[in-house]
């Protein structure tokens, strides 16, 4: 009796946390299509596809998409590059001046990125990076590479040494050990390091516009201006894209890591 009331308050919980969730997305969608929907009308007084027609009407929506998902995966790939080997160090190795290290590399997120990519301004136009899109994603490292080291670091607490001690006793390269062992043990942390990074970098405007200039057009360049609009339904409709990126970045995250565990496993 009692594992059917527990079993019974679970699924409850369950529902309640799914509609606190989904409402909002729904109530989105609704307001994406309607046509006056002010207070106190329980439900829109018409609906319009208008929202979804300016929006498909303007010619820098795929080109700015398109320049928004080139970035947001070159971070996540750089972060995970840089973030892997220094969180390792941090996390099984001993040196002088490593909590000054830990300090210096937290500093991004203590201190405004705004603050720091002012200063780091001047110094991209002098080396030829201001207004490119290396400079952008350069410059999108600032708030997310701190992050990645921190998760990472405790992805390598929780993992140990020990591991990658046993596979190389047996004679298998660092390489190997690498790939086969502390990877797929990071898996959680490399997805979750690579979403968090994705949905950082998807929703930066201000850094975008100093080191972009206004020449690299990524989708919040073009969506933020519209909160000016007192059009909801075409706030509704951008937001709704702005959505729809993560979620199927997730979606092709989960698929890739599945592909390459069953690699592994081979």
């Amino acid at each position: 009796m009692k594992a059917i009331f527990k079993k019974s308050w679970y699924i409850i919980i369950l529902l309640i946390l799914l509609v606190i969730f989904t409402f909002p997305i729904f109530l989105l969608i609704v307001k994406s299509f309607s046509d006056g929907w002010d207070f106190p009308h329980l439900f829109p007084q018409g609906f319009t596809i208008r929202g979804w027609e300016l929006l498909n009407n303007d010619p820098k929506l795929l080109e700015s998409i398109y320049t928004t998902v080139i970035i947001a995966v070159s971070v996540i790939m750089l972060n995970i590059i840089f973030a892997l080997p220094v969180a390792k160090a941090l996390s099984h190795y001993q040196f002088q001046g490593k909590s000054v290290l830990e300090t210096i590399l937290l500093l991004p997120i203590l201190v405004p990125s705004l603050a720091i990519a002012m200063g780091l301004h001047l110094t991209m136009i002098r080396l030829g990076l201001s207004d490119r899109l290396i400079g952008v994603i350069l410059i999108h490292m600032l708030p997310t590479l701190p992050y990645s080291i921190r998760m990472f670091k405790a992805g390598f607490d929780q993992l140990g040494i020990k591991w990658e001690e046993q596979a190389r006793a047996i004679g298998v390269s660092r390489f190997w050990v690498f790939w086969t062992v502390t990877l797929p043990m990071l898996a959680p942390n490399i997805r979750s390091v690579s979403l968090l990074v994705y949905v950082i970098s998807l929703s930066q405007y201000a850094l975008t516009a100093i080191i972009g200039g206004g020449v690299v057009t990524t989708l919040p360049m073009i969506y933020y201006p519209f909160f000016n609009s007192a059009d909801e339904k075409v706030i509704a409709t951008f937001s709704i894209v702005f959505a729809i990126l993560p979620i199927a970045f997730l979606l092709l995250l989960e698929v890739l890591m599945k592909i390459y565990v069953n690699i592994i496993r081979r």
